[in-house]
């Protein structure tokens, strides 16, 4: 198998672990019942010689056996992700269920050496595996149980209450969702298609909203098939519309998909999931699944071990090397890395440029946060067809579209949050921001924001969204339909709203932000006052008749806290710079009709030099990031009015001795900051390396016991030919 091919089969097997089969059009022509049922693949570590006398595993050999990958195995996996591994790929079929095949038989090799590894080395708590406990808990499967029951137990064996908690709670989980998906369907066919605003026009969330945690699990969950009281079903939440009706519709279906891939059958009693054959080979699989995730957490522990702050800190020290040295000089490799900034990926040093005293300074790249209160469709159209300005060559017409600004009504744009499929809002407590008006009492993902001492929070902390910032409008409820009636504002009044929420927020021990706003103009739609937008005469460089887009900024300010600003900082929940940000973030979600700015990391990316946005922005963006992270302008363009706010800029950084971010091994535990997320990640990178090596080297060292029969699934190798 080429290296292609290997690359594509570790993605599958990633993909496929755990996957519920909700059905599929048959790939066969054959007994469907007889030919699934084949045996396509075997695995048998116990005829390896690292399980006779003085091998490595000795004494260990009735913990594994003869296991068979069976054809359903194949035909579950393709149509869970072989599909879009072939799309992706541009392979054959032959290509496909080739490296399904493999990815299937490495999976065996892999949970049958885990056995053998956790049986030798007693796990963190000092459990200990033996032969005669694992037989054990296959023979309290009871006599009757499936084999894939007995096998599960088998696997249950090495795992801790938690893990296997954690496996049936994922498990339950998929095959609700499975059952979900097939409801909603039921659902929409009996709904008026208005009742809810579509999803495709459903405002984008803010990253992590209503996401449940990857970690969390419950005991309290059930698998809802339309017979049970909903208060038997623990934490599940039925979907928005369902009825008893509905779900047993959509169970019925979801078991005709099983049966038509004989998954169950005619003479299994349905009225209990769990006791289904199929749920006992799906758990099966999530054990599997489970065991392989302990192997791996056990490899990464040992990786990362010795990992110290020395080691973290040489590490950073070369990055900071190699960074500078490739882009003080490199404008365009640095401006492509300063694109791709993240939590994981970091940008330490910028090209340099010498002030006026001659001292060298970072150049003032940087990014901003840019809210767009929009012309509507009339003043837009009003603006193209005025004349341009007296003697402008270009035909520019600034005195006509700074008319049409002062007639400017931005609203809130999260109505969707309440009218779509589903219903984000929820009743606003007393420390919410209503700006004094009792009736502005809604907020939104509620689960959203982990509460204080919360352990295995079930939902995802919402980063960089501050959430207090109430609709502004006036919301009605009647019999779960709304009418909202969101209110207009012009420049002035959103300012006065960003300015005393700014002031409004908190961070530490109940410190607020500070903010200044300073307006340019006595009176900015005043022409006379104004005076012109073009210059006079040569200055700083620009020739008479250029234009001065100086002229355009409508206001500049910025916003403070306690200490100057810390980059190391920007990502601490609770500290005043991302406080800060996660305030102008959430209202970039209220008001910003510049959807492609929702949910970018940092913002948009601002270079000192030339660029492809809009010249009022590009100067506005440009000035904010000169004064550093914190500023913002207001500025207009022929969209409308922006607020450019500066997250981040290399302007902050003083000297260049030193990079953007710092690695400081004293906070290295304090969540959110460079020193926690570099480290992490310096950790992560080495553990998942060593445990993908540790991984690759025992299913080489164990290829030799395996077999595969290709003839029994060449009807699949064939297809499309």
């Amino acid at each position: 198998m080429n290296r292609k091919k290997k690359v594509a089969a570790v993605a599958i097997a990633a993909i496929m672990a755990c996957g519920v089969l909700a059905g599929c059009d048959n790939l066969t022509t054959k007994n469907v019942s007889k030919d699934y049922a084949q045996v396509i693949a075997t695995v048998d570590l116990s005829s390896s010689d690292d399980l006779k006398e003085g091998g490595e595993f000795a004494g260990y050999g009735e913990l594994v056996g003869e296991v068979g990958v069976v054809k359903r195995d194949l035909i579950a996996s393709y149509v869970s992700s072989g599909y879009s591994i072939q799309q992706q790929y541009g392979w054959s079929y032959s290509d496909v269920f080739g490296a399904i095949v493999d990815s299937l038989v490495n999976r065996q090799i892999y949970v049958q050496y885990a056995k053998l590894y956790l049986a030798k080395h007693n796990d963190a708590d000092g459990n200990e595996f033996t032969v005669d406990g694992y037989k054990d808990a296959i023979e309290k499967a009871g006599p009757n149980a499936s084999t894939d029951a007995k096998e599960a137990a088998g696997l249950a064996y090495f795992l801790t209450q938690e893990e296997k908690d954690k496996a049936d709670y994922d498990l339950k989980h998929s095959i609700n969702d499975a059952i979900d998906s097939i409801e909603e369907g039921f659902i929409e066919l009996e709904e008026d298609e208005h009742d809810h605003t579509a999803d495709a026009d459903v405002r984008t969330l803010p990253t992590g909203a209503e996401t449940e945690n990857s970690d969390y699990y419950t005991t309290d969950y059930a698998i809802y098939t339309g017979r049970e009281s909903l208060t038997s079903l623990g934490e599940y939440e039925p979907v928005d519309g369902s009825t008893a009706s509905t779900r047993k519709k959509a169970y019925t279906r979801f078991l005709a998909n099983l049966s038509a891939n004989d998954l169950v059958s005619k003479h299994e009693d349905t009225s209990d999931f769990t006791k289904l054959s199929y749920y006992a080979m799906e758990q099966k699989s999530a054990y599997e699944s489970a065991i392989i995730n302990k192997m791996s957490e056990k490899f990464e522990a040992e990786a990362v071990a010795n990992l110290d702050d020395d080691w973290a800190k040489a590490e950073y020290d070369a990055l900071l090397r190699s960074q500078k040295d490739s882009y003080t000089n490199d404008a365009s490799a640095f401006e492509t890395a300063f694109d791709g900034i993240s939590d994981t990926s970091f940008v330490l040093a910028a090209p340099q440029s010498a002030d006026d005293s001659g001292e060298m300074k970072y150049d003032s790249y940087g990014y901003v946060i840019n809210i767009l209160l929009p012309f509507s469709d009339l003043q837009t159209q009003l603006l193209n067809e005025s004349s341009g300005d007296f003697g402008d060559d270009k035909n520019n017409h600034f005195a006509a579209r700074t008319a049409l600004l002062n007639m400017v009504r931005a609203t809130d744009q999260r109505g969707t949050w309440f009218t779509g499929h589903d219903d984000y809002s929820f009743e606003a407590g007393e420390d919410a921001y209503t700006a004094g008006n009792a009736d502005r009492n809604r907020l939104f993902f509620e689960n959203g924001f982990s509460k204080t001492g919360e352990e295995n929070a079930k939902y995802e902390t919402i980063k960089n969204y501050y959430g207090k910032y109430t609709y502004n409008g006036t919301v009605t409820e009647t019999d779960g339909e709304y009418k909202l009636t969101p209110k207009k504002i012009d420049i002035e009044d959103f300012l006065s709203e960003m300015e005393n929420y700014v002031k409004f927020a908190e961070y530490g021990e109940g410190q607020n932000l500070g903010i200044e706003i300073t307006r340019k103009f006595t009176n900015y739609f005043d022409e006379t006052v104004r005076g012109g937008y073009y210059y006079t005469d040569e200055k700083d460089g620009h020739k008479a008749g250029d234009v001065n887009y100086e002229k355009f900024v409508y206001a500049t300010g910025k916003i403070t806290g306690d200490a100057p600003f810390n980059a190391n900082n920007i990502f601490v929940r609770g500290s005043w710079e991302n406080t800060a940000m996660s305030v102008i973030n959430e209202l970039s979600f209220a008001y910003n009709t510049d959807t492609a700015g929702l949910n970018t990391y940092l913002g948009y990316s601002i270079s000192p030099g030339k660029t492809s946005y809009m010249s009022e922005f590009e100067y506005a963006a440009q000035e904010v990031c000169k004064e550093g992270a914190g500023s913002f302008a207001v500025v207009p363009t022929d969209y409308g009015w922006h607020i450019i706010y500066c997250t981040f800029s290399f302007a902050d950084v003083t000297g260049v001795d030193g990079g953007a971010f710092v690695y400081n091994a004293d906070e290295k535990d304090v969540e959110g900051s460079f020193t926690n997320l570099y480290f992490e990640t310096l950790k992560s990178t080495t553990a998942s390396s060593y445990a993908t090596n540790r991984q690759t080297e025992a299913v080489n060292a164990y290829e030799g016991c395996s077999k595969v029969y290709e003839s029994k699934f060449r009807d699949l190798l064939d297809l499309g030919k």
